[in-house]
């Protein structure tokens, strides 16, 4: 079953083409990752996906949904976790998960949410007074409350410490078991070869290659995802 379809998807700021001709399906319980340097079209892509963006042209479908044009229907069946996330500094892990759910018509039981990522020490903690991997980790909670057929998380890692960031993947990985279908934005290659089932890589614009990551570090002749997305970096120029 195909949860998300996109076919020749183009955006373009003025004169800049922010995604050009992009096209890719997700399998219904995979983690899809959009992988490539900063700017290269991932989050605005993701946008279209989730109707924050409307495109100039081609077509995108998100569990049979057109995003621009049923993002309401939609977004009671998607979360997301955001690059530019935020939220007040005062509010409180505990108030936040509640506040979450109630946006949904049929949310999942946030203390149970709470409780499945270790929030509920931190339940009467002020987001301010958080860690980097606290608020990381309430993040990933807010966008799975709504109990989502599909979740987006863009740079999921971004700014985090190490440490912070592999307990995150722990986190990912738990998802992935749920059987959530998840998309994965990261300019960071190995999170992506660890945490993905399939990536797009991502280069101005356009999508230069697609497929495992073994299949892509298999098709270089390279060691690694990190060392592939160089290879077909370097191709595509």
């Amino acid at each position: 079953m195909t949860a998300i379809e996109v076919k020749d998807l183009h955006k373009r700021y003025g004169e800049t083409l922010a995604v050009d001709g992009v096209s890719f399906t997700v399998a219904a319980g995979e983690t899809f990752g959009l992988v490539g340097r900063n700017g290269a079209g991932k989050t605005t892509t993701v946008e279209c996906l989730l109707g924050l963006r409307r495109p100039d042209s081609g077509t995108v479908r998100v569990l049979g949904l057109d995003p621009a044009r049923q993002r309401r229907t939609l977004a009671q069946r998607t979360g997301a976790q955001l690059q530019e996330s935020a939220l007040p500094a005062r509010l409180r892990v505990g108030e936040a998960l509640r506040l979450f759910a109630a946006f949904y018509r049929r949310p999942a039981d946030w203390r149970r949410v709470m409780e499945q990522w270790d929030l509920e020490p931190m339940r009467d903690k002020a987001f301010g007074d958080l860690s980097g991997g606290q608020k990381q980790r309430l993040q990933l909670a807010l966008a799975l409350v709504g109990d989502p057929e599909v979740v987006v998380l863009d740079e999921l890692t971004t700014g985090l410490d190490p440490v912070a960031r592999r307990d995150t993947w722990t986190l990912i990985g738990d998802l992935k078991a749920s059987g959530t279908t998840a998309v994965l934005v990261s300019h960071f290659m190995d999170e992506a070869e660890v945490l993905c089932d399939r990536v797009a890589v991502f280069d101005r614009g356009r999508i230069i290659a697609m497929g495992t990551p073994q299949e892509l570090i298999q098709q270089t002749g390279t060691n690694s995802l990190d060392q592939a997305y160089i290879a077909l970096a370097r191709a595509a120029r």
